[in-house]
């Protein structure tokens, strides 16, 4: 076996790790009630008020992107929810 599919396989390996973890993440709750809040529309709208790309609003809801400091400010700004449920809302139960 190659070392390029040696490591092949063990990218597979920590993909379906990962899949199995349960994520305490969870950034529909996040920005949907950010839209509900906000009366806005969609995604698109929420990127205009946030002023930022349209794929990080995609990523961040499909979980290829962690919310970090910086967009979660511009949500406490533009919101006016306090941090502290800003991350509650992030690390809601899925259940």
């Amino acid at each position: 076996m190659s070392v390029r599919q040696k490591k092949m396989e063990l990218i597979e390996a920590m993909n379906r790790a990962r899949a199995l973890e349960p994520s305490s993440f969870v950034p529909n709750k996040l920005l949907d009630t950010l839209i509900e809040r906000m009366n806005l529309k969609n995604d698109a709208e929420l990127c205009r008020v946030l002023e930022v790309q349209p794929p990080i609003i995609s990523k961040i809801r499909h979980r290829k992107l962690a919310v970090g400091a910086t967009i979660l400010l511009r949500m406490h700004e533009k919101s006016e929810l306090s941090i502290r449920e800003l991350k509650e809302l992030s690390n809601a139960s899925v259940h």
